[in-house]
C-alpha cells in the first residue's frame, strides 16, 4: 500500500492525499509536480526512475488507511 508521504522531499511542498500535484516513482520518492517536471526533469534524483501521479485514495479508504505523517526531506 502506498504511503502517500504529506511533502516534496525537494522544497518541502505539502502535498495533503488528495493532492493531484503529487508525483512518485516506484520506490515511492514524493515530488511536487513543479520540482519532479521542472527541476528534475521527469528523472528521481534517488533512483532515476521516472514519475507518474500518486493516486488520489477514497475517502473511505483514506479513514481506514490513513496517510504517512513522517516528512521526508533529501537537500540536494
Amino acid at each position: 500500500m502506498l504511503k502517500l508521504k504529506p511533502n516534496c522531499e525537494r522544497c518541502d511542498r505539502d502535498l495533503p492525499p488528495d493532492s493531484a500535484d503529487a508525483r512518485i516513482c516506484t520506490f515511492e520518492c514524493t515530488f511536487c509536480a513543479d520540482c519532479a517536471e521542472r527541476v528534475l526533469g521527469g528523472v528521481c534524483p534517488n533512483c532515476s526512475g521516472n514519475f507518474a501521479p500518486r493516486p488520489i485514495r477514497p475517502p473511505a479508504m483514506l479513514a481506514k488507511y490513513p496517510a504517512s505523517t513522517e516528512r521526508v526531506r533529501k537537500r540536494s
